[in-house]
């Protein structure tokens, strides 16, 4: 009797284990089928041809097939189900009827994944769940121009590729909310980097959990040439394959801004660290906190020989005009003018002595004027703490 008592106890133990455990995690599906939808209601962007045949090259090379159309007919939850991820290249205004929206809902309800590229945030105004689903509506945009990208989140799959700056042309959308505490952003843009941004923190690449399924967006994509730049489709095929659920990616909101990488100069007289705020702009030792435009990365070059390579915008520091000028990050790549010999001090700092020239840089008029290399000697103006973390 005992041991059928004990039985029994095992096996109702057994079954309670399978009432209330929950289910093992299925392994991820492989991409297979890809929907890209274009159709625009209202400006139509000329690189949509180019990211078609993009996301067609990409799916060639890994294995997926990819129907691209602007029928908005396509949107029924029947046709719908045969993908893994739907991609809205560009789309702008309103482009789907109720019935098509009501599809797209049960889509994502039912595990669906969904792609934006660029102006699917200028889509769809008047329909609240869409604009869940993209993360936030387009508000206005600058000229194309050169701007820097800080990526935040290099363990997802789209970014992982990528440094932790990415320096590139676009056309960058300032958008009507902050997407931040509802998405996880993988990257942002350095409004100190360019003309126009309005956000102040300002995500630009994000991914979410959504109705169901699973949502990623980029604003970047305006241009042609974004479709032939590598960084830009490999990030793409990414976004895919975390949309497909094909890859695992953490895409929970992470609502605090984590810390710019790199090192920063604190000039050691004034206590002030210096400042790289743009590629036109000479280096100057006066602000008294380190962000972004504060930290540069330091590139062992060998022999005690440094570049210093700005977060800001990825350009190098060069002692202009052969030293006889302030300093500026200005250079794509690394020469005589760019290089300096790191020298440790013995009270911890260090000092910087361009190998041009052989002089040490300074913090010119006591930290009030931009630095320049033309000290012969190291003084109290020609030390620097190397602060990083």
């Amino acid at each position: 009797m005992r041991s059928r008592a004990l039985a029994l106890i095992a096996g109702l133990a057994v079954l309670l284990a399978t009432l209330v455990a929950p289910p093992a995690p299925a392994s991820a599906a492989p991409l297979t089928k890809v929907l890209v939808f274009s159709k625009t209601a209202g400006f139509r962007h000329s690189s949509i041809p180019n990211g078609i045949a993009a996301i067609q090259q990409l799916g060639s090379a890994n294995g997926f097939t990819v129907t691209a159309t602007e029928d908005a007919g396509q949107f029924t939850t029947a046709n719908l189900a045969q993908y893994q991820a739907v991609v809205f290249l560009s789309t702008t205004g309103d482009v789907l009827n109720a019935t098509q929206q009501t599809a797209l809902e049960s889509y994502l309800g039912s595990g669906g994944g969904y792609v934006g590229v660029h102006a699917a945030a200028d889509t769809e105004y008047d329909w609240p769940w869409y604009g869940g689903l993209v993360g936030a509506w387009f508000s206005s945009h600058p000229a194309i121009q050169t701007a820097t990208i800080r990526v935040e989140d290099r363990s997802n799959p789209s970014t992982a590729h990528l440094g932790d700056t990415w320096v590139r042309a676009d056309e960058w959308y300032n958008y009507r909310t902050n997407p931040r505490p509802n998405v996880r952003v993988l990257a942002s843009l350095d409004e100190s980097s360019y003309s126009g941004g309005s956000m102040g923190d300002h995500p630009i690449t994000w991914c979410k959990a959504y109705g169901g399924g699973r949502a990623w967006y980029t604003g970047l994509g305006h241009t042609e040439e974004s479709y032939s730049d590598p960084n830009f489709t490999r990030m793409l095929l990414g976004g895919l394959r975390v949309a497909a659920g094909a890859v695992a990616a953490d895409c929970t909101p992470r609502t605090t801004t984590p810390p710019p990488s790199g090192s920063s100069l604190r000039a050691r007289a004034n206590n002030q660290y210096v400042s790289a705020p743009s590629a036109t702009t000479s280096l100057i030792a006066n602000k008294s906190t380190a962000g972004t435009t504060e930290r540069f990365d330091v590139v062992d070059l060998g022999g005690g020989n440094v570049a210093l390579r700005a977060k800001a915008n990825g350009l190098y520091v060069a002692a202009e005009n052969a030293g006889a000028a302030p300093l500026i990050a200005n250079r794509g790549a690394v020469g005589a003018w760019e290089t300096f010999q790191l020298v440790r001090n013995s009270d911890g700092t260090v000092s910087l002595r361009a190998v041009v020239n052989n002089q040490y840089v300074v913090a010119e008029n006591a930290g009030a004027a931009a630095l320049i290399a033309n000290r012969a000697a190291i003084g109290q103006w020609e030390k620097f703490d190397l602060v990083t973390g």
